[in-house]
């Protein structure tokens, strides 16, 4: 029931949030608000034109229907209180006639909305195909020995209803607010879309692959050239996978250099990968995806800002930049210990070191792995995952990214409800 649209509130993001997943999945979908709610702040998904958008009334009698505080349990209501309920369940019957669901926010819960809720609970006596889901976004009320009507709509359980919590540690609470079994609960989380203020490329990028859902996001930009070494970290992230039988992937983002055949050393890249581990799927240069010149650099931040990890085995650095970039953003470093450059910067950062072959100031320098690269790398895997298992930041932004995922929350909480 909003009676406008202020991004600061932050019950209009939780919304405009479940709009997107339900738009995506492609559900029809209608949106009621109070009939005083203006147009004008219409914005983003709320504008989309695929949602029915549904004003209830708040006039009685030519009037405007003013709401009125009634957080407590008791005392009396004001004198055209039930008359104003009549009104708008009339309308809500109306308009939820061909609901199979309906998601209410807040309605069961905030004393102003107790004529709403008194409301729909009388348009639910009429609708009984309609299952409802009702949200509470704030910390449950305690449950008073007595409550009268209608200030016990605020404590009573409505048919057909499941009631919604964001965390699981609230439920116990919920449900004795209501006076309903833990088992008529549910956990739907607020979700947290990484992607909405992202820039058009990482937005593209996002819809050719889901960037949310590896547990292990590897993002190598770099002149495509075989000095950067990009067959090592394929092979690298391949050892992981395997090793940790974790989701890995990487991105590429890679730009030309006259001196490389890039369609050729693609095939190595990915050769390497799939050798140690790695599927098609998880390997993806930015230059087939629309960029050949060059992802652009702010994209390349901002993916850093989703990525966990960064893999440097590049031969030659005369400073890094790329290193400090991934750094910024949170990101576990691991760099070739054998090109001073990235020893002096690592120390620095704190990175984990491993040795690829290097160029170094006037001489070169060639690793031997015994008793293979290969074991080399898998030993490496492992303790590095091990590494990142221990660090509490990213294992909280790494935590974000999936689990906390528009995707994810569709797919683990909300879409299962629609569907019960």
């Amino acid at each position: 029931m909003f009676n406008g649209l202020s991004t600061t509130y932050s019950l209009v993001n939780v919304v405009a949030e479940q709009l997107k997943m339900l738009l995506a999945a492609g559900i029809d979908t209608k949106v009621l608000v109070s009939q005083d709610c203006p147009d004008s702040e219409r914005r983003g998904v709320f504008a989309d034109p695929r949602l029915e958008w549904v004003k209830i009334t708040n006039r009685l009698n030519g009037n405007v229907i003013e709401w009125h505080d009634y957080s407590q349990p008791g005392g009396d209501v004001h004198e055209t209180f039930f008359a104003e309920a009549d009104a708008i369940a009339e309308d809500l019957t109306r308009a939820l006639a061909d609901a199979d669901v309906c998601l209410m926010h807040d309605i069961h819960y905030q004393g102003w909305h107790l004529v709403h809720n008194v409301a729909v609970r009388k348009a639910q006596q009429a609708l009984p195909g309609v299952r409802f889901l009702a949200f509470t976004h704030s910390a449950p009320a305690v449950r008073p020995p007595e409550a009268g009507y209608p200030f016990s709509c605020r404590y009573t359980p409505m048919p057909n209803t499941l009631y919604i919590y964001p965390t699981a540690s609230g439920i116990p609470a919920l449900a004795r607010q209501y006076g309903v079994p833990e088992g008529r609960c549910r956990v739907v989380a607020n979700s947290l879309d990484l992607f909405a203020d992202a820039g058009d490329a990482v937005k593209a990028l996002q819809a050719r692959t889901d960037l949310t859902a590896p547990e292990v996001l590897i993002v190598y930009p770099g002149r495509f050239t075989t000095g950067k070494r990009f067959e090592k970290v394929a092979a690298l992230a391949g050892c992981i996978r395997k090793k940790t039988e974790k989701d890995v992937k990487v991105i590429f983002c890679d730009f030309p250099c006259m001196d490389t055949d890039p369609e050729r050393y693609k095939l190595t890249v990915r050769a390497s990968g799939l050798l140690c581990g790695l599927q098609d799927g998880d390997m993806l240069f930015t230059s087939e995806c629309g960029y050949p010149n060059g992802f652009p650099r702010s994209g390349v931040l901002e993916l850093f800002g989703l990525s966990n990890l960064f893999l440097c085995p590049s031969c030659s650095e005369s400073f890094g930049l790329t290193v400090l970039e991934a750094a910024s953003r949170g990101n576990f470093l691991v760099l070739n210990e054998a090109v001073p450059a990235l020893e002096e910067l690592g120390k620095k950062l704190g990175a984990y070191f491993m040795r690829w072959d290097a160029r170094n100031f006037g001489f070169d320098t060639h690793e031997t792995y015994r008793p293979s690269e290969t074991a080399y790398l898998e030993e490496h895997a492992l303790r590095l995952a091990d590494r990142m298992r221990e660090d509490a930041v990213l294992r909280a932004k790494t935590l974000t990214r999936r689990a906390f995922s528009p995707q994810w929350i569709w797919y683990n909480q909300l879409q299962p409800l629609l569907e019960e």
